[in-house]
């Protein structure tokens, strides 16, 4: 399935050039990354900025699951030195892609926000978003401010954000958020396997103010996880240029 990428940087890979490849976190797009992009200006290669399969502007067909998403973007990736940086869902599938399962040279992977624990009370939240149908809206102000609240962002984004705008659809003058419901199956907690199968150097990071996961939690996986301080779970949108700074060079 192709999917919806946006490159920024050198157009075209040169042999040996790194490729620099941003992972959007669920129920969001590539559009997150708009204010760390402005920091990377300076980043000596290609930057691959996709949406996942039933988010945003890519296509809403399953099967979803870490595997899938990492399998998509082979064909996107090309060949050559692959640097990854992922928000939450991105930063798994970043380290699922890390495997070497997917024949993809993965050098680095700097994975944020990742949740590692989950209550059973939240996996039959998940359950059950997952099997509603998608709702619809009467005005893109209703389902613009849904897309808000469910991700998190009140506060952080305006309704006329270019997030916001990727993250909505239309159809017949009605309006719903893209990302197909199924996708929340894609996380839960089965985080171990992923993490022990990362053969590529690899870092997490967590915000102070996650109210999704903790650094000690993260630290029982990495012992060096990075502090981010003051962020809380969308901390490329509050600290973008934190996270520029954080972005691991060639």
């Amino acid at each position: 399935m192709k999917l919806y990428v946006e490159t920024f940087g050198s157009r075209h890979q040169d042999a040996g050039q790194n490729t620099l490849l941003l992972l959007h976190g669920l129920g969001l797009n590539g559009a997150t990354w708009r204010g760390v992009l402005a920091e990377l200006v300076d980043w000596p290669g290609r930057i691959l900025v996709p949406d996942f399969r039933g988010h945003g502007r890519s296509s809403q067909r399953g099967p979803y699951s870490l595997g899938q998403h990492a399998a998509d973007l082979v064909e996107t990736i090309g060949n050559g030195p692959v640097t990854i940086v992922g928000h939450s869902m991105g930063g798994m599938i970043g380290l699922v892609l890390a495997s070497g399962w997917f024949g993809v040279e993965v050098v680095d992977v700097l994975a944020f926000g990742v949740k590692v624990s989950w209550t059973a009370n939240e996996l039959a939240k998940l359950a059950q978003f997952a099997a509603s149908p998608a709702r619809w809206f009467d005005t893109r102000q209703e389902a613009a401010e849904r897309f808000i609240r469910v991700n998190g962002l009140t506060g952080l984004v305006s309704a006329d954000a270019p997030l916001v705008e990727a993250g909505l659809m239309q159809q017949d003058g009605r309006f719903r958020l893209a990302a197909d419901p199924a996708t929340t199956l894609v996380v839960g907690p089965k985080v171990a396997p992923v993490f022990g199968a990362a053969r590529s150097c690899w870092r997490l990071a967590g915000g102070t103010r996650d109210p999704l996961v903790t650094l000690d939690e993260l630290k029982a996986y990495d012992s060096q996880a990075i502090e981010l301080p003051g962020c809380g779970h969308h901390a490329h949108i509050e600290a973008p240029a934190l996270i520029a700074t954080l972005v691991p060079r060639p």
